[in-house]
């Protein structure tokens, strides 16, 4: 009798456990269900639609109403866009926020950790006291694989430290017009030099395996043809978002080559681009991104959308779900709130499983998404035990070691465009060096956008070594080395350094129609010139600007691009424990007029051709 009413209260209470997840999928019954060592097939089978979509959600750290939603929502997924820091903003504040939303998925009933996500795309840049290192312009400048490699690895490990293990890394956009504001991102406009380092930035990020403490998932970004929308079609009449009329010819020979490079190299993730190819939003687009990338090409990792990236699929907002799913987005980035209405990803968690219920998205496309997301964080190490985030990286964050290797890509990425009668490298054992202009003693220039802030800042807005301070420590004893941000102090001195450029900016903001140097560049270098003194202009930008009198007038010119915070390898390039090694990434236009300019343009006549860079 008493094995009967106990088999007859089983049999109750698996009833109302079904009756719970038919009538209430967002509330599954709170049995703790151990998944340690079950294959993905049998994971997704138990399951509920609630849970699913959850995986497939990423929201925004700044948006979370409340931080139960991660377990009351199952989210699979966090993220920190540019400037979205803890209450402090160092290395341990990361971590302990990181810990404490990973104690919230550790509640749900199947427990499978976050993918934190962030944007390390030239270092951990959002931490203050991180290394930062050149963008990616400026390591094609290098064209150095390996040393791209080990960038890779150094940005793994403080990212890990902070206890995040994803990032939107690497950029792979071949850039084909110098007005687009993520111009800087890209690691030039020659295909195969794109497909190398970013390949490589793959390998250093991923490791040999992304179960190590000391690896991050990478995201190869922003699929495809993201640096090819042409002037007028996109935000405000400018590229940014734009439309990419190009062959599908152009499209597979320019901008795919660099996907089949970071898929051999092993990315687990591809971000889908703002831009529309030939009118269609990327984000919408199932030919490129279900028919190419994940059947033709065998892509098996998973899609995830960028910032808000569907909402600009045509149509209203459960259109876009449903068009950006079924084209074959995996993950969703929802961030915040969408189309004015509500917190975006409730939102966004409510249209989507009211989508599913509906018919209008197969279950079999949510099954595959889920797939391909568990799979993921099973190869992490997600689904197999519980997350546990190790400290013992935390001394790497900004170390001296870390630093060195900045410096030295800093050093690598410099391409001298002139140097007139020696004047390069100067003497330490001069008598006096006056260094000049708006980017001689400010951190934030170096670093240009992505850095600290979403857009990036002047002045001291982390920690590191400015020019101006390069400068110093590299002369001897008795050099007087003198600040003159104007110039004005340039008299008498053995020589004058001017380091001008870009204020920081990022997408959208960048896009600029007009390159020249600022009116205030030009004051500084006209006072300078008037002094007679020798001149050497070091320029700070994401881009080839147009130079007109400036480069006339210089003595010697250095192409610095945005070094990040280590100014002291500018430093030993001008006083000559290196010699200069960068080349072109690009091709350095001589008027607005020409732009944009490419190599194999029918009628190629830039300043300097691509490649091009001297040494002493």
């Amino acid at each position: 009798m008493l094995k009967l009413q106990r088999k007859s209260l089983l049999i109750i209470n698996a009833l109302l456990s079904l009756l719970l997840i038919n009538c209430n999928t967002t509330e599954p019954p709170i049995i703790p269900e151990d998944i340690t060592g079950k294959s993905i097939e049998s994971i997704v089978q138990i399951m509920t639609l609630a849970e699913k979509v959850g995986q497939m959600t990423q929201a925004g750290k700044a948006y979370l109403v409340d931080e139960d939603d991660i377990k009351d929502y199952y989210l699979g997924s966090i993220l920190s866009g540019g400037g979205s820091a803890p209450e402090t903003n160092t290395p341990s504040g990361w971590a302990d926020m990181v810990d404490r939303y990973q104690e919230q998925a550790a509640q749900t009933r199947l427990g499978i950790p976050l993918l934190y996500g962030i944007d390390a795309v030239h270092g951990h840049n959002n931490v203050v006291g991180a290394t930062i290192y050149p963008h990616n312009i400026g390591l094609g400048a290098t064209r150095n694989e390996n040393l791209v490699r080990q960038l890779g690895q150094l940005t793994a490990k403080e990212v890990r430290a902070t206890g995040i293990n994803w990032t939107f890394a690497p950029c792979v956009a071949n850039s084909r017009d110098e007005r687009w504001g993520r111009a800087y991102e890209s690691f030039g406009e020659d295909v195969n030099l794109i497909a190398s380092l970013g390949a490589a930035q793959v390998e250093g990020f991923q490791g040999s395996s992304l179960f190590a403490s000391d690896a991050v998932l990478a995201c190869t970004k922003h699929y495809i043809g993201d640096g090819a929308p042409r002037w007028g079609t996109g935000n405000a009449g400018m590229i940014d978002r734009g439309d990419a009329q190009i062959s599908e010819g152009e499209l597979r020979g320019l901008h795919l080559p660099p996907y089949l490079a970071a898929m051999a190299a092993g990315t687990g993730t591809i971000m889908a681009s703002y831009n529309s190819w030939n009118g269609v939003k990327l984000h919408g687009h199932e030919y490129l991104l279900t028919d190419v990338l994940k059947n033709e090409l065998g892509f098996e990792g998973f899609i995830v959308s960028d910032w808000q990236g569907i909402d600009e699929i045509p149509g209203d907002y459960k259109s876009d779900i449903i068009n950006g799913i079924n084209a074959g987005i995996d993950m969703v980035m929802v961030p915040g709130n969408t189309r004015g209405s509500g917190h975006g990803y409730r939102e966004f968690i409510k249209l989507l499983k009211e989508a599913v219920n509906e018919g209008s998205i197969e279950m079999s496309r949510i099954d595959d998404a889920v797939t391909r997301i568990l799979t993921i964080k099973k190869s992490m190490g997600l689904l197999d035990s519980a997350y546990q985030n190790d400290r013992a990286l935390m001394p790497t964050v900004g170390s001296q070691d870390h630093r060195d290797l900045a410096r030295q890509a800093v050093r690598e990425s410099v391409v001298m465009l002139k140097n007139d009668d020696s004047t390069l490298p100067l003497s330490k054992a001069s008598s006096k060096i006056v260094v000049a202009g708006r980017g001689a003693n400010n951190i934030g220039m170096q670093c240009g956008g992505w850095s600290i802030s979403w857009q990036g800042g002047h002045g001291a807005t982390t920690s590191g070594t400015t020019i101006f301070e390069g400068v110093q420590s590299s002369v001897s004893s008795n050099t007087e080395v003198i600040l003159s941000e104007n110039g004005s102090a340039s008299s008498g001195a053995d020589a004058v350094i001017v380091v001008v450029g870009e204020d920081p900016y990022a997408e959208m903001h960048g896009d600029r129609e007009n390159l020249e140097l600022s009116s205030e560049d030009l004051d500084v270098i006209n006072t300078v010139k008037d002094s007679g003194v020798p001149m050497v202009v070091v320029l700070l930008s994401g881009r080839p600007m147009i130079l007109n009198n400036t480069f006339e007038d210089a003595d010697a010119f250095l192409a610095a691009w945005l070094p990040g915070t280590e100014g002291d390898g500018i430093a030993e390039v001008i006083f000559g424990d290196y010699n200069p090694s960068g080349k072109l990434p690009v091709s350095w236009p001589r008027s607005m007029s020409q732009i944009p300019i490419n190599t194999g343009d029918l009628n190629y006549n830039p300043l300097f051709e691509l490649g091009y860079g001297l040494t002493y």
